[in-house]
């Protein structure tokens, strides 16, 4: 698996992570067992990036990949852990005081001393002056302390990300995660990218099957897309990309189809204040 740098952290990250939300039963039952089985089939396959938060499935996911990651019995600079603050499965919650107890909440199901990076999660549903000023300052205390060692912030909207950047020091944030924005569907990532390079940002770029849309299940009910795009058809198959390059011909054609609504998938809005 290809290890890639992410921004200026001096981390090396499989270029495909391990996205741990199924294993809070989110998108249908996971046993503890077939948990444990997918976290060390994914490291052993190379995959050295896991991404949780207590959101997923009620604090569920960080427990089912703490008990994955413990039955690796290896050390731990040999995988990358990254979760999440502020969205909960009561609601959301950015201050300081619920973000620096939710670490060490999450540290304990976890069963980690530290996580490599704690993302402010879903900013887009809370303010985000508050994530400038109160939240990410409490982030940098928990850096300090040893609790955490890289700060990131994670939404929908593309705009969250600039509003906040430009008004925190230069290397407060060091990564962003976007979701839904970097597929056949969707790219309008690309044009934020020259941006979160001058600024030294690392990037992931989550679902990129646009949580469920092009899989061959199709969305779930919850999922927000105009019902014109809620296809029951996939396109290929990583495996099958690699195997057998890009079908251009085929690309193309799917690309027309999509040219109507292509980078119009997702409701958009931020609110500050």
């Amino acid at each position: 698996m290809e290890l890639r740098p992410l921004g200026n952290t001096g981390l090396k990250i499989s270029s495909v992570g391990f996205g741990a939300s199924p294993l809070g039963s989110v998108f249908g039952p996971v046993s503890e067992d077939d948990a444990v089985a997918s976290v060390r089939e994914a490291f052993h396959r190379g995959i050295n990036f896991f991404d949780t938060s207590p959101y997923y499935g009620g604090t569920l996911s960080e427990k089912m990949l703490g008990k994955g990651l413990k039955a690796l019995g290896v050390p731990r600079n040999e995988y990358v852990v990254s979760t999440k603050c502020g969205r909960y499965k009561e609601g959301f919650d950015f201050s300081a005081e619920r973000v620096t107890r939710s670490i060490d909440e999450s540290l304990e199901r976890l069963q980690l001393d530290y996580v490599d990076i704690l993302q402010c999660h879903d900013i887009e549903f809370g303010s985000l002056d508050q994530i400038v000023n109160e939240t990410i300052p409490a982030l940098q205390k928990l850096k300090e302390a040893g609790k955490i060692r890289f700060i990131g912030i994670t939404g929908l909207p593309l705009g969250i990300f600039t509003y906040v950047l430009d008004r925190v020091p230069s290397g407060t944030v060091d990564v962003i995660l976007s979701y839904c924005h970097y597929s056949i569907n969707d790219s309008t990532l690309v044009d934020l990218l020259p941006y979160l390079k001058s600024k030294s940002v690392g990037i992931i770029s989550a679902s990129p099957l646009a949580m469920g849309l092009l899989t061959e299940n199709g969305p779930p009910e919850w999922h927000p897309a105009s019902p014109e795009l809620k296809v029951e058809e996939n396109v290929t198959a990583a495996l099958e990309l690699a195997t057998f390059g890009k079908d251009q011909e085929t690309l193309a054609e799917v690309e027309a189809i999509l040219s109507p609504v292509k980078n119009q998938t997702w409701p958009s809005g931020i609110q500050q204040g």
